[in-house]
């Protein structure tokens, strides 16, 4: 069938229709955009709906569009679905599936005390999902626990890819300014804009530390603070962990005190040595001394998954290999999904950002997700706020 007749037919069938989709909760309002949680007439499935008005600002609809050809080329059992984009004068509509909560929220729902083999189901699906993306070079740039989402079947996947990047080389130069602060890695901290793949690998870190201990590794509250942090447990660089560092005008800057490294078994005390060797490799100062997605799959740690789970397709959950199912966490509060946590979903309501990231980061529309009470650095829970 040539293209056009095929896009007749998804047009016919009711693809890229608003009319297709019917509107329930609203999930929240931005100055770009408003998300609504919905269901489609088609498939009667749950879907979330969110509707970008056009007139607002010149840039978002073709960042928006660049963003949203990215995430369509993606197909991966562990990366979030857009199943449709329908667009009219005013209004550009994505419309992507819908998953119960994220990691976040799964972490709260278990009193942050999770089974350490349900640590290494999720681990592993998150890497799967970054090996696909980084085959295709694409670069994340956003992980965080907010972005890991999650289906009641204990399926992960990436979302949020509105700061993603394709990239063909990799010293490109992009803005510094990406990756939430506490998975951040201590080289972009530092300024560096040109990276690769490696910049994704730090936060897989610091996910798989939360994910085992309840409480994030490095939760700083500026630059500063989230450096000092940093070398605190893995000691302050030198020429021999980071070869060049001494010469970092940044670096000289902050004149940090002279830590040594702790073992990271002392904060992480459930973790094995495997899993302990594999942290250690993804918390590397110099990111090309990281582990890659692909090769980290591969380690040691994730043998009791057993052999099939490194032969599945693409599009294959994990969950469709024989023996391989969650296990129940020890703090979890109840077997089920709260309806109040049902509720939360995709948001992708667009951020500004509070500092200048460049002409070509303010451009850059952010797909965020709405979720539940959360700590603040300062260790308190609360709601979290959406800012524009």
């Amino acid at each position: 069938m040539s293209r056009p007749g095929y896009g007749a037919s998804l047009s016919e069938i009711g693809f890229g229709k608003l009319e297709t989709y019917i509107k329930l909760d609203k999930l929240g309002e931005g100055t770009y955009a408003t998300v609504f949680k919905g269901r489609s007439k088609l498939t009667d499935n749950l879907v979330a709906l969110k509707e970008i008005r056009l007139e607002h600002e010149e840039g978002a609809p073709c960042t928006a569009i660049r963003e949203v050809s990215l995430l369509k080329d993606l197909k991966h059992a562990n990366i979030v679905t857009l199943h449709d984009i329908i667009h009219t004068d005013k209004c550009l509509t994505l419309v992507f599936e819908y998953l119960e909560k994220d990691l976040k929220q799964y972490m709260d729902d278990c009193g942050s005390i999770m089974s350490v083999y349900n640590v290494k189901i999720f681990l592993f699906q998150l890497l799967r999902g970054l090996a696909y993306c980084h085959r295709r070079k694409v670069l994340h740039r956003d992980l965080k626990p907010q972005n890991l989402l999650i289906n009641e079947k204990g399926e992960l996947k990436l979302a949020d890819f509105g700061l993603a990047r394709a990239k063909s080389v990799p010293t490109k130069t992009y803005s510094n300014e990406v990756v939430t602060l506490w998975y951040r890695p201590p080289d972009v901290l530092l300024g560096s804009t040109e990276y690769s793949t490696p910049i994704d690998m730090w936060g897989v870190g610091c996910i798989f530390y939360e994910m085992i201990t309840g409480r994030p590794l490095f939760p700083g509250s500026t630059v500063e603070d989230e450096l000092h942090l940093i070398f605190r447990i893995l000691g302050t660089p030198t020429e021999e962990t980071w070869p060049g560092i001494t010469t970092s005008e940044e670096f000289k800057t902050y004149n940090f005190p002279r830590y040594h490294a702790e073992p990271l078994v002392n904060h992480a005390p459930r973790i094995d040595n495997d899993g302990h060797d594999l942290l250690s490799m993804l918390l590397q100062f110099e990111a090309k001394k990281r582990v890659s997605a692909e090769d980290a799959l591969r380690h040691s740690y994730f043998r009791s998954l057993g052999e099939q789970v490194q032969t599945l397709a693409d599009t294959a959950s994990i969950f469709s290999v024989k023996g391989i199912q969650l296990q129940r966490d020890p703090g979890k509060r109840s077997s089920v999904y709260p309806e109040s946590t049902r509720l939360r979903t995709l948001a992708v309501l667009p951020e500004r950002s509070s500092q200048s990231q460049g002409s070509e980061s303010q451009s850059l529309l952010h797909f965020h997700w709405l979720s539940g009470p959360y700590r603040s650095a300062q260790g308190k829970s609360r709601r979290q706020s959406v800012l524009f």
